[in-house]
């Protein structure tokens, strides 16, 4: 096997235009809007991370394997695996990748609480004025029994995830590319660094699939575009953005989809709050 060169580190495989008009047919065809429940899924991935106590990078990866699963099963026509257990393979299988591996029993007890009605997800736990007396930790309990099939499906999930996309697991993230570049264009200012991770984070769980779609150094440039639009920074006169490989077309694109998804965002905690039982049976169930 060849060595990936410096070039290729930086660099993603991404999505064909066929892959993504499969995902459109899928999304028309689902009993529920697709993109609603791929982010549904996205966010439980992250809170799980984060309960995990996994680094951000280790999460993202975990996102950005579990989209490029999502797209290539159903481009290959296979059946969409259960949504809390793909979720739960792709955050075991980036950890392993990682200096920050979890147990399969970690993840399972995370996930557990997660989808319960005492969940700390504002659009799944309790409403916050719920009963008098708060869902105990009964109600998230993983019997031995439990455990042992969750088990089972996770590491079958996991070698799915892996043969669906071609045990490629390398990916390039933008983030530190950001705050290269923004070093690069003479910026000091933590105000915009601090919103530039914040787009770039929220991009992992657009419905949009941009890190499946874009390479990481225009998801950077872009991030920083807009960031400092929305703080008040003034970078250097000129299309800079030329300077690290970016033409204005995807430049336009991706600020668009950054500075939609709080919109985007928004909309669903108000569309799930509504309908938490739906939502949670869905992501324990599959969908």
């Amino acid at each position: 096997m060849a060595p990936i060169t410096e070039v290729e580190h930086l660099t993603n495989p991404l999505v064909t235009v066929e892959q993504l008009y499969s995902l459109q047919d899928d999304d028309r065809n689902h009993a529920e809007n697709g993109q609603s429940v791929r982010y549904a899924q996205a966010v439980l991935t992250q809170a799980a991370g984060i309960l995990l106590r996994l680094p951000q990078d280790v999460v993202a990866t975990s996102l950005v394997l579990l989209q490029r699963f999502w797209v290539e099963n159903l481009g290959q026509g296979h059946a969409t695996a259960d949504l809390k257990i793909a979720s739960e393979a792709s955050i075991y299988l980036s950890a392993k990748l990682s200096f920050t591996p979890v147990s399969p029993r970690s993840v399972c007890n995370v996930y557990a609480y997660l989808l319960s009605t005492s969940s700390s997800l504002p659009f799944i736990g309790c409403p916050p004025p719920s009963a008098a007396t708060p869902p105990g930790p009964q109600s998230y309990y993983v019997s031995e029994g439990s455990y042992e099939r969750e088990r089972e499906k996770i590491l079958l999930c996991e070698s799915l995830i892996l043969s669906s996309i071609g045990f490629d697991v390398h990916v390039a993230l933008p983030h530190t590319l950001a705050l290269t570049y923004v070093q690069a264009l003479g910026v000091s200012s933590r105000k915009l660094v601090k919103r530039v991770l914040e787009h770039l984070n929220g991009g992992l769980l657009s419905p949009q699939l941009l890190y499946l779609t874009h390479q990481p150094n225009a998801l950077a440039v872009a991030a920083i575009y807009l960031a400092a639009k929305e703080v008040g920074v003034k970078l250097v006169d000129g299309n800079w953005w030329e300077v690290f490989d970016v033409e204005r077309e995807d430049l336009g694109f991706l600020v668009l989809a950054f500075g939609s998804f709080v919109g985007f965002a928004a909309a669903e905690k108000e569309r799930w709050e509504n309908e938490r039982e739906k939502l949670r049976e869905l992501l324990s169930g599959g969908g």
